[in-house]
């Protein structure tokens, strides 16, 4: 009997194992949504999102705050919550198999309200506009605070229209190379449901035949497996050249692609083309392909990093949607145009939480061409590169190398502001005293590397009642230095005094646009300055950072 029983149990062994397999079928995702209490949601939205967070499926909690989707196929998916006067909840990263559990818990804006700056990026890494970023208690992002427009709901909702916003911005400015006079952009930023992002911007000075530059961004989201970018962006100077009547213009594509391989790794990696020559009279043109990489390894709160970067970042105050952020620095040496960079290698470690941040990094550089920057008096160049509305030029130094140190700590205060304290070492160009007047191509000759170190204090946040956004800094290095230390540090300050103010003068009831007054300036106390008498009779002074100001007047519709 107990043969016959075994025999039984090996046959129906052998026909399981050896049944054709015909692949898992769907599974189902329940769970319960909550609030932070405890208190079952009765009604909430419940979503199924693939991976490129379209919406899959869509159903609502019963009496008992439960909700259940049949018929999943397996794969990865991301769950949303969503309840009348509660902020979103997502879980992403779900692995549907067969039975899935996911629960859910909703919070208010006021129990999950911590401001804290969006992660900290490379200068490489632009896929994400966004200045301040409201995160759940799950870290995950609800609300984004766009550095120039409204407090907006990363979700639409299902259905929604493309999101479409305009910008007109009217400012003058002085004392900046290349952007000095009456300025007016026009900024449009199109943000439609498929996860594609649109950025177009144009800035023409109305005091110039044909100043303008312009701009293009595209990125599109891949849901978990990254996002892929680009950004076209178009500089037209004629009042710029080795002879004020020159002209220069100069044009960048820059593409990127960001993967994230599982939960711990993200890799980085695109390149930057880059063309500059003068516009008249002169065979002078400088091209180049400027790559870059970053790879970085997550647990927790922690990520190291590795960066590789030959482009430097571009001026330290300019904004995303303007030209100038995307193209590299041209200077002159001897009447030639060279194209400012390097190669920048660095391995770095930070940890992030809701209230405080720090980073350390050590790094390499090689630096080949780089900017020095004077205001000349005389406006005669003599080799370098002159922009004749600012009265001021752009000088190649000597190239050279470096290594050294970054460190910064970040901490939240009280009343919504915000603390940083950096520490940077390497090397900077400085130039020596002359007794006698002697050339500009002897002052740049002269010029040499020294080591040096830098101390910054920087400060921001919001007043309340008027709403006023303000950024304070001071960054020390020493007076003698002409270019900056570590220049390629990410989210550097600019060199000594700098203000940057925001104030709302009229916002529309519904939060969509309004008006702004802007006020800019750099290097306040005008410390760093180094002059020098040329054999012409020019007077040349140069700056780490020279001084800067811009105000002005923004509508957003």
């Amino acid at each position: 009997m107990m043969r016959r029983i075994h025999l039984v149990v090996l046959v129906a062994l052998l026909a399981v194992g050896t049944a054709p397999a015909k692949g898992v079928g769907p599974g189902t995702v329940s769970g319960q949504v909550r609030d932070s209490g405890g208190v079952p949601q009765i009604g909430a939205i419940v979503q199924l999102l693939r991976a490129d967070m379209t919406v899959v499926a869509t159903v609502s909690t019963n009496d008992k705050g439960q909700f259940r989707i049949p018929a999943v196929f397996p794969g990865r998916y991301a769950v949303k919550a969503m309840g009348v006067s509660y902020l979103p909840a997502l879980r992403e990263n779900v692995h549907v198999r067969a039975a899935t559990v996911v629960n859910l818990t909703l919070n208010t804006l006021y129990e999950v309200m911590q401001w804290l700056p969006s992660e900290p990026r490379s200068d490489n890494a632009r896929q994400d506009d966004w200045a301040w970023t409201l995160r759940s208690t799950a870290n995950r992002p609800l609300l984004r605070w766009l550095e120039d427009g409204p407090l907006l709901v990363v979700s639409d909702g299902t259905g929604a229209k493309p999101r479409l916003k305009a910008r007109l911005m009217a400012t003058g400015q002085e004392g900046t190379f290349g952007e000095s006079g009456e300025r007016i952009s026009a900024s449009v930023e199109e943000t439609p449901s498929d996860s594609r992002e649109l950025l177009a911007r144009v800035d023409f000075s109305p005091d110039t035949d044909a100043g303008m530059e312009s701009m293009l961004g595209f990125r599109q989201d891949l849901g978990y497996a990254g996002s892929v970018q680009s950004v076209a962006a178009i500089s037209m100077q004629p009042e710029m050249g080795e002879e004020v009547s020159q002209g220069l213009d100069e044009a960048g594509i820059r593409t990127w692609e960001t993967m994230r391989l599982g939960d711990e790794f993200d890799v980085e990696a695109g390149s930057t083309q880059v063309l500059a020559r003068f516009a008249e009279h002169s065979a002078d043109t400088v091209f180049a392909a400027l790559p870059f990489a970053t790879v970085g390894w997550h647990d927790g709160n922690s990520t190291v990093r590795y960066r590789l970067a030959t482009e430097l970042p571009g001026p330290a105050g300019a904004e995303e949607t303007e030209a100038r952020a995307w193209l590299p620095a041209v200077a002159g040496r001897d009447g030639r145009m060279l194209l400012e960079h390097g190669i920048h290698q660095e391995i770095g470690w930070e940890r992030w939480t809701d209230a405080s941040g720090v980073k350390v990094a050590v790094f390499t550089d090689h630096i080949d061409n780089p900017v020095m920057e004077a205001a000349e008096r005389n406006a005669a160049g003599g080799g370098a590169l002159v922009d004749a509305m600012s009265g001021m030029l752009h000088a190649a130094g000597p190239g050279f190398s470096t290594a050294g140190i970054v460190a910064s700590v970040e901490r939240n205060l009280p009343g919504g502001s915000r603390v940083r304290l950096s520490y940077a070492n390497g090397d900077a160009l400085t130039v020596t005293a002359q007794p006698r007047a002697v050339s500009l191509t002897q002052v740049v000759q002269e010029a040499r590397p020294r080591r040096a170190q830098t101390y910054t204090l920087a400060l921001s946040g919001t007043l309340d009642g008027t709403g006023t956004r303000w950024r304070a800094s001071y960054r020390w290095q020493p007076e003698e230095t002409v270019t900056e230390v570590a220049p390629y540090a990410v989210e550097a300050a600019e060199p000594y005094l700098n203000l940057h103010l925001r104030q709302p003068i009229l916002r529309r009831r519904e939060g969509g646009g309004g008006i702004e007054a802007l006020l800019d300036v750099k290097n306040l106390l005008a410390q760093g300055y180094q002059p020098y008498l040329l054999s012409d009779g020019s007077l040349l002074v140069f700056a780490a950072e020279q001084r800067g100001v811009r105000g002005g007047l923004a509508f957003t519709f």
